[in-house]
């Protein structure tokens, strides 16, 4: 039975209700128990999908698992592919992975100063083909402007919100995820497979 709905302010965070340890315990060995009754040919068709779309393995059946769906859509900030200016460009590596990556769509949300169309043409010269981008939305905005904002880029994207799977970079990117009820987030440099920087 599924409770009421998170109102406005509401992190998502764990319930305080008693038997939550106990709700959370049985979620988590169901979970652990999923894995190893998947066929050999759906795990091959997982390892093999999760390749295509460029992300390790255990992330990927980690999303499947959490919401059932396969992913359709990365969303990307500008924060994440660290273009923080207008004459930045995309390191030549990670285009090359974004390029690389097959039957997933792309969507960027650009952070200010940066001009959405500016950013989408910029990489498209690197051959990285961006589905939609829009601007990225900020603390001025508020949980019910920041989930406007993201479910507005989705919908240019034609991508519902629970199979897109957001690579960001800062926290205030990471609360997109409860805003929008997107499929999770991702560290950019978990994603691109860099080295960890300093700040992050």
């Amino acid at each position: 039975m599924t409770g009421p709905a998170a109102g406005p302010g509401h992190n998502l965070g764990p319930t305080l209700e008693p038997g939550a340890s106990w709700r959370r315990h049985c979620w988590q060995r169901a979970r652990a128990a999923l894995l190893p009754k998947l066929p050999v040919e759906i795990m091959r068709l997982h390892v093999r999908r999760a390749a295509e779309i460029g992300l390790d393995y255990r992330t990927y059946a980690g999303v499947r698992a959490t919401t059932g769906h396969d992913l359709v859509a990365f969303l990307f900030s500008t924060n994440a592919l660290r273009l923080l200016r207008e004459r930045d460009r995309l390191a030549a590596a990670d285009a090359e992975k974004l390029a690389a990556a097959r039957g997933i769509g792309r969507l960027v949300a650009a952070q200010p100063p940066l001009d959405p169309a500016a950013v989408r043409d910029a990489l498209a010269g690197q051959g990285v083909d961006i589905d939609a981008a829009a601007r990225a939305p900020g603390l001025a905005d508020g949980w019910g402007g920041t989930r406007a904002a993201i479910l507005g880029l989705l919908t240019e994207g034609r991508a519902p919100a629970d199979r897109v799977l957001l690579i960001g970079e800062t926290a205030l990117e990471r609360d997109w995820v409860g805003a929008a009820r997107l499929a999770g987030f991702l560290p950019a440099d978990r994603y691109f497979g860099r080295a960890v920087s300093a700040h992050g």
